[in-house]
C-alpha cells in the first residue's frame, strides 16, 4: 500500500508541470470553489500563445475540464496521503499495544513455569493492566529482551529470631540441636537479627511454536564465610537456592534440570516447579515434619489434561550417619578437597548412584493429592583385618545397601478462606529428607552400614480471612528408629548403633565448664569465653521431635508497586531421646537419671518485607 501511494505521488509530481503547461496566462490553478491553494509555481518556460477565449472572455470548456480533473487528482492524492498517515499512526499504536500485551503474557505464570510457592512470602507475577479509558498502561512486571521475557522476583527482609535456649543460629533453626538439660546452651537465651533471608532472582522465558524454554534462578544470603560475623559489617556470603533450566512442551511433557526443590517436596499445582508448598514460616528451616531437599535434579513430567501428572527425577545423593564407639574398620567418604571446590570442614560420602524419585499427582476438581517413592543406594568400604599390625587393609571390600521410602500429600480447601493439608513420608535411609536432618544410617560392629527407619509427618491449616491477612498453624513430628548392636566383650548390652540401650545418657544432665580454644582446618576457632563445654557421657540420640507453630502475615499494601507486609511467628519444640544408661560416675560424683533426657524450646520470629510485584 505504501509503495502504491508513493508511485501515485511521484506520477502526479511528474505529470503536473506538463499538464499545467496547457493553461493560459490568466487561468487559475483550480476551478471555482476548489479547496486547492490559490496559486502554484508556474512552468519555467510558459507558452508564447494564450488559449482561445469566447466572447465573455472565458476559457474554452476543454481547458476547464482539464484543469478540473487536475485539481480533483490533486485533492485525491492529498486525501489519500492524509489517510495513509492516519492509518500508519493507527498501525504503529496497535503494534505498541500488541507488543505490551505480548510481553505481559510472556511474563505471566504458566502451568510449565508456575507461580511462586507462597504468595505471602514470595512475589506473584501478575499481568500488567492494559490501557483502558485513555489511561496509560501500568509498568509491566517483565522485561522483553531479544525475544525472551525476564521477570525479576524477590523480597527485601528485616527479620529477628529469639530463642529461650540458645542454638547459636540465625533465622534457621537446627532442630536436632535443641540443647539437653546439662548443656550450657540450655541456660541462656539468644537474640539474632539480620536481613540475610532477603532473596532475589529472575524467571527467564522464551516461547517457540510448540515449546516454552527458559530458566529460573533464586539467591539469598543464608550462608557464611570465614569472615562472616555480627561484629560490625555483618557481612555474609551469597547462596545459590535454585538454578535450573526448563523446556515445557505444548504436549504436556516438561524437562527440567539444575538445582531445584526435590520432587519429594509437595507442590500445589501438578508437579510444576515454583509451586512448592513450603510452610509460610519465617524460620528458614520451615517446620518439623516437612520433607524436602534443594539439590541437583533432572526431572521429567507429563501433564494429562490438567487432571493427572506423572513425574520421575534423578537427584543428587548423600549419606548422613550417626556413630558411637564404633570400630575403625569402615570408610564412607572424605572431607572436601580444596582443589575440588568442596568444603574442607564438611564430610562428603562416596555415593554410588543418584537418588531416584517417582511421583504422581491428581487434581480431580477438589483438592490436590500426591503419592511418591524414593530409592537410595548406600555404600562403604570394609576393612575386616583393621586390627592387624602388618596388613590392616587385607581383604578390604565394598558393601552396598539399598534403601528408600514412600510418602503422600493431601491438600484441599475446606472453605474459600481455609485450606488444610497433610503430609507423610517414611522409610529406611530417608532421614535427610526431613527438615530435622535425622541420620540415614549407622554402623554395625563389622563396619557395614545399617539403615535407620524414619518417619516424617506434618499437618497444616492456612486461613485467609481477608485479602490482606494470612494465618498459618502447623503441627509436625519426626522419628528415627532405634538401630542397636552389641560389640564383642560388651557387659552392658547393645552398645553400638543408634539409640542403643548400652550407651550412656547420665551425663546429659551435668553442665560442663567452658572448654579450651579449638582450631579447624581453616584456622577459625573459639577463643577464651567462646567455647561452651561439651557434655560428657551423653549420647542423646533423638527418638522424636515435635513442633507446633502459629503465625500470620499482614499486608499493608499489595498492588502494582509491590507488597509491604509484616509477620510474627511463635514455635514450641519438644525433643525426646532414646533411653540409655541412666546412672554412672562423672568427675567422681555419682549420677542417677532416667536415662532418656528430653528438652524443649520456645522461639519467636518477626519479619518485615517488601516483595517485588
Amino acid at each position: 500500500m505504501r509503495v502504491f501511494a508513493a508511485c501515485l505521488v511521484a506520477l502526479g509530481l511528474v505529470a503536473l508541470p506538463a499538464m499545467a503547461g496547457t493553461g493560459g496566462a490568466g487561468d487559475k490553478d483550480g476551478a471555482a470553489g476548489s479547496n486547492a491553494p490559490a496559486a502554484t509555481a508556474k512552468p519555467a518556460n510558459p507558452p508564447a500563445a494564450a488559449p482561445k477565449a469566447d466572447a465573455a472572455g472565458k476559457a474554452e470548456p476543454s481547458s476547464l475540464v482539464t484543469e478540473s480533473e487536475l485539481q480533483q487528482l490533486r485533492d485525491l492524492l492529498d486525501s489519500q496521503s492524509k489517510q495513509l498517515q492516519e492509518q500508519q499512526q493507527r498501525m504503529q499504536l496497535l503494534e505498541e499495544q500488541l507488543s505490551a500485551a505480548s510481553a505481559a503474557r510472556e511474563g505471566a505464570v504458566s502451568s510449565a513455569l508456575a507461580a511462586p510457592a507462597n504468595a505471602a512470602i514470595e512475589p506473584t507475577m501478575g499481568v500488567p493492566a492494559a490501557a483502558q479509558n485513555g489511561k496509560a498502561p501500568e509498568t509491566p512486571n517483565s522485561i522483553a529482551v531479544k525475544g525472551i521475557t525476564i521477570t525479576p522476583i524477590g523480597f527485601m527482609a528485616a527479620e529477628s529470631a529469639w530463642r529461650q535456649r540458645a542454638l547459636s543460629a540465625d533465622v534457621n533453626s537446627p532442630f536436632n540441636s535443641i540443647p539437653l538439660p546439662g548443656s550450657p546452651f540450655s541456660k541462656v537465651s539468644e537474640f539474632n537479627a539480620s536481613g540475610r533471608q532477603s532473596r532475589f532472582g529472575a524467571l527467564v522465558e522464551g516461547k517457540l511454536s510448540n515449546v516454552k524454554i527458559g530458566g529460573y534462578y533464586e539467591l539469598d544470603f543464608l550462608s557464611a564465610g570465614v569472615t562472616s560475623n555480627y561484629n560490625q559489617s555483618n557481612s555474609f556470603t551469597l547462596r545459590q537456592r535454585q538454578f535450573w533450566a526448563q523446556a515445557a512442551f505444548n504436549s504436556g511433557w516438561t524437562f527440567t534440570g539444575g538445582q531445584m526443590w526435590s520432587l519429594v517436596t509437595e507442590t500445589k499445582k501438578g508437579l510444576d516447579n515454583r509451586t512448592e508448598a513450603a510452610p509460610l514460616t519465617i524460620d528458614a528451616q520451615y517446620n518439623v515434619g516437612f520433607s524436602w531437599a534443594r539439590q541437583y535434579g533432572f526431572r521429567v513430567t507429563k501433564n494429562f489434561d490438567n487432571k493427572v501428572w506423572l513425574g520421575f527425577s534423578i537427584e543428587n545423593a548423600e549419606t548422613t550417619v550417626a556413630l558411637h564407639g564404633q570400630n575403625n574398620n569402615f570408610l564412607i567418604g572424605a572431607p572436601g578437597a580444596g582443589g575440588g571446590l568442596l568444603n574442607p570442614i564438611a564430610n562428603f560420602a562416596f555415593t554410588t548412584a543418584p537418588d531416584f524419585v517417582f511421583k504422581a499427582a491428581f487434581e480431580p476438581g477438589f483438592g490436590h493429592y500426591e503419592v511418591f517413592g524414593v530409592v537410595s543406594t548406600f555404600r562403604d568400604r570394609i576393612y575386616p583385618n583393621f586390627a592387624s599390625a602388618t596388613n590392616p587393609a587385607a581383604g578390604a571390600f565394598n558393601d552396598h545397601r539399598v534403601g528408600g521410602g514412600v510418602g503422600a500429600n493431601i491438600r484441599m480447601p475446606v472453605t474459600k478462606k481455609a485450606d488444610v493439608a497433610f503430609h507423610f513420608m517414611g522409610g529406611d535411609g530417608v532421614g535427610r529428607y526431613g527438615t530435622t536432618s535425622l541420620p540415614d544410617a549407622t554402623v554395625r560392629p563389622d563396619g557395614t552400614l545399617a539403615l535407620i527407619k524414619s518417619f516424617q509427618g506434618l499437618a497444616t491449616i492456612e486461613l485467609h480471612p481477608t485479602s490482606k491477612l494470612d494465618i498459618y498453624l502447623y503441627g509436625g513430628g519426626e522419628y528415627a528408629g532405634r538401630t542397636q548392636f552389641t560389640k564383642a566383650g560388651s557387659t552392658v548390652g547393645p552398645n553400638e548403633g543408634y539409640g542403643a540401650t548400652g550407651l550412656p545418657n547420665f551425663g546429659c544432665f551435668v553442665e560442663p565448664p567452658p572448654g579450651s580454644s579449638v582450631s579447624t582446618p581453616t584456622g577459625v576457632g573459639g577463643g577464651a569465653g567462646f567455647v561452651p563445654g561439651s557434655l560428657a557421657s551423653c549420647t542423646g540420640d533423638t527418638r522424636t521431635i515435635f513442633e507446633g507453630t502459629a503465625g500470620f502475615w499482614y499486608r499493608f499494601y499489595k498492588g502494582s508497586k509491590g507488597t509491604v507486609q509484616f509477620g510474627p511467628q511463635y514455635s514450641y519444640l519438644q525433643r525426646n531421646t532414646w533411653r540409655g544408661i541412666g546412672d554412672g560416675t562423672v568427675t567422681g560424683v555419682g549420677i542417677e537419671s532416667n536415662g532418656a533426657p528430653h528438652s524443649s524450646e520456645n522461639m519467636v520470629f518477626t519479619s518485615f518485607r517488601y516483595v517485588l510485584p
